[in-house]
């Protein structure tokens, strides 16, 4: 059985915890810097250790792997000293800061044999892997388009902007689906309450047409969770608010014929019918961290590995520097 120590019982903590204290892992111990976090860690876990420094984690030789639960300028920092004493890593999203700091964790632990997991949540749910599932077996046909719009009033962060806030689980879901290089990259945004944008519009694009769009807002007066997924064959639609039909794939789409030239080109359009696939039901997390005891003990490589969490990081950097500079393309 894996032994887990986590790093971090603030807001995403808790969650964490809870699903490695059961299950095929075992949780030793939880670290925070903060007396109420740590009274609270007690209260909820009396059988394990609650500590305050991150390095009786690290130098515990009754820990196998170390989950990184704290704000991303404290990842690198953090899941480097765990790799150092020997420590499989399950970090937070997103990875690191910057893809350098990604590149080195990922050869530290390849030098090592082992393993690093990010947590790209939204992998282990139902209606992705449904999602996935769709386009390998050629039920959508060649993408044309992913269209997302992840926006709700607040919750504020002091530390990062909403696109490394919230964008990275639809770029995780993106890299997931397409499994093909983004080409360049275009965001926008603005700044209305602090020093960190609190909306964004992001485009990717991919080679063959492919583009892919993702707005982000914490000043939204409601919360949206949806995305669009276009192919040549069918059309889907994922709102992740909604109970039942999480899922919906429309049997519709464009066709254009031409003849002899542009003034004849013919449009048909295609109206078929729609239906609601089967979605599972697990929660994501317990999913992912059973996934992560399983990488660890069969020294599989995960989907959701330090290079997709490179990945990820990358576009990120990329949409920053293109808000900064209103918009312009960055090249990948």
């Amino acid at each position: 059985m894996i032994r887990v120590g986590v790093i971090g019982y603030g807001y995403w903590g808790p969650r964490v915890a809870r699903n490695f204290h059961s299950g095929t892992t075992r949780l030793i111990s939880i670290c925070d810097q903060r007396a109420d976090s740590q009274q609270r860690a007690r209260t909820d876990y009396p059988d394990v250790r609650v500590v305050g420094d991150p390095t009786e984690i690290f130098k515990a030789t009754d820990i196998d792997a170390v989950a990184v639960v704290t704000p991303v300028w404290t990842h690198y920092d953090f899941a480097k000293a765990a790799l150092e004493n020997g420590k499989h890593i399950w970090v937070e999203k997103p990875f690191t800061s910057t893809s350098a700091q990604a590149m080195e964790l990922i050869e530290i632990a390849e030098r090592k044999g082992l393993t690093i997991m990010v947590d790209h949540t939204f992998l282990f749910t139902g209606a992705v892997k449904k999602m996935r599932q769709l386009i390998d077996n050629g039920d959508l046909g060649k993408l044309l388009y992913y269209d997302s719009t992840r926006v709700n009033l607040g919750l504020f962060q002091h530390d990062v902007n909403v696109i490394w806030d919230l964008a990275p689980h639809d770029l995780s879901i993106l890299d997931y689906l397409v499994q093909g290089k983004a080409q360049a990259v275009v965001a926008t945004g603005q700044k209305h309450l602090n020093d960190f944008e609190d909306m964004a519009y992001i485009t990717v694009y991919f080679s063959e047409k492919l583009i892919a769009h993702v707005s982000v807002n914490w000043l939204s007066p409601v919360k949206i969770r949806m995305t669009l997924v276009g192919g040549e064959k069918k059309m889907l639609v994922w709102n992740d608010l909604v109970a039942d039909e999480k899922l919906r794939v429309y049997d519709r789409g464009v066709h254009m014929n031409s003849r002899n030239g542009v003034y004849d080109l013919l449009v048909s359009y295609r109206s078929g019918d729609m239906w609601s696939p089967r979605v599972e039901q697990a929660e994501a997390l317990s999913e992912e961290a059973k996934y992560f005891a399983e990488c660890i003990e069969t020294k599989q490589n995960p989907i959701n590995d330090g290079h997709a969490g490179l990945r990820v990081v990358r576009l990120l950097e990329a949409a920053t520097k293109s808000l900064k500079n209103r918009g312009c393309e960055e090249l990948l």
